[in-house]
């Protein structure tokens, strides 16, 4: 089966069929198995940079999920006001992003980044913990996209929101670990 059948056939939910005089659609199974949420946290966990600025999943599920990263003065941005620099919250959101799609189509699709548009609300408050949630709110044959927030304690005072687009079936990052055979798309 092609990877665009095996897409469309996972996020198939409900399927009208034109022809048919039922008014009531036809449920259509996702197929078995949805991918293994432990082993994409698990190669998540080992991602250098996602390491290094101390990023933690929080929560996974089928297509959402939660990360956080703890207040370290390795990660500010601006000495004088202790506030974290920008990139750090770009960092997370493209990771969240990144998890959240591969949790949403078939296990090992490669997927790579298109487009991330961040809007930065407020600065983040210096010494407070930055949370971050993300949904693949939906998936094509050859794009995912997504919506995400960076907040502290709750989400409705955001730090950043963002929305992002990312290709699937290309070179690029899966949950084996890494780049395909072919080469290139390693994470950076």
């Amino acid at each position: 089966m092609s990877l665009v059948r095996k897409i469309i056939a996972y996020n198939a939910r409900t399927v009208d069929h034109p022809n048919s005089h039922n008014k009531r659609p036809t449920l259509v199974k996702r197929p078995d198995p949805r991918p293994d949420l432990d082993h994409i946290v698990k190669i998540f966990d080992n991602i250098p940079h996602c390491r290094a600025m101390g990023m933690k999943v929080v929560e996974i599920r089928h297509g959402k999920g939660f990360m956080c990263i703890d207040y370290s003065k390795r990660l500010v941005g601006n000495p004088e006001t202790r506030v974290v620099h920008g990139g750090v919250i770009t960092a997370l959101l493209d990771t969240l992003g990144g998890l959240v799609v591969m949790t949403s189509v078939p296990e090992n699709t490669p997927i790579a980044t298109l487009d991330l548009r961040i809007d930065y609300l407020r600065p983040a408050r210096p010494g407070k913990r930055i949370l971050s949630s993300a949904e693949c709110y939906r998936v094509t044959e050859n794009v995912a996209f997504i919506r995400g927030l960076a907040y502290h304690e709750v989400d409705g005072d955001p730090i950043a929101n963002c929305t992002g687009t990312y290709m699937l079936g290309a070179t690029g990052f899966t949950a084996k670990g890494g780049g395909e055979e072919k080469g290139g798309g390693q994470p950076c």
